[in-house]
């Protein structure tokens, strides 16, 4: 599974563990907005976001994972962390696709940098 070998190189499998391990003790949290925005932890969701093929799906303001590969690490976790300051998500762009069954079904499609905000919260929560 590739999302253990990202947690490795990240660093992020040992901090991953030990949040699991507490949820399990039915321990109560503090401080994980600090895990949440750390460098290491929006690195990951964007390399995440990177292997996920919606990733070149645009979103409301039209940018896809390519407009964010041309930021360096350092501009994108500064970006990411200014905008976790006071974050105002964008409107999410709708589109219908067909299921089985020929019905249609709403799907969603926030902006990218949506995307890597979402990700970094549920890589910490989901443990």
């Amino acid at each position: 599974m590739h999302a253990l070998r990202y947690w490795d190189y990240y660093g992020m499998t040992e901090r991953f563990t030990e949040l699991y391990d507490r949820a399990m003790k039915q321990e109560v949290f503090s401080n994980l907005y600090d895990i949440i925005t750390s460098r290491e932890n929006i690195l990951l969701a964007y390399r995440m976001m990177k292997s996920n093929k919606g990733s070149k799906t645009p979103g409301t303001d039209g940018k896809t994972i390519s407009d964010i590969q041309k930021l360096s690490d350092d501009e994108l976790v500064s970006v990411i962390q200014t905008k976790l300051q006071n974050y105002q998500p964008k409107k999410v762009r709708r589109k219908l696709i067909e299921k089985d069954n020929d019905k249609l079904r709403p799907l969603g499609i926030p902006c990218i940098l949506g995307r890597i905000i979402q990700q970094c919260f549920k890589q910490v929560l989901n443990p």
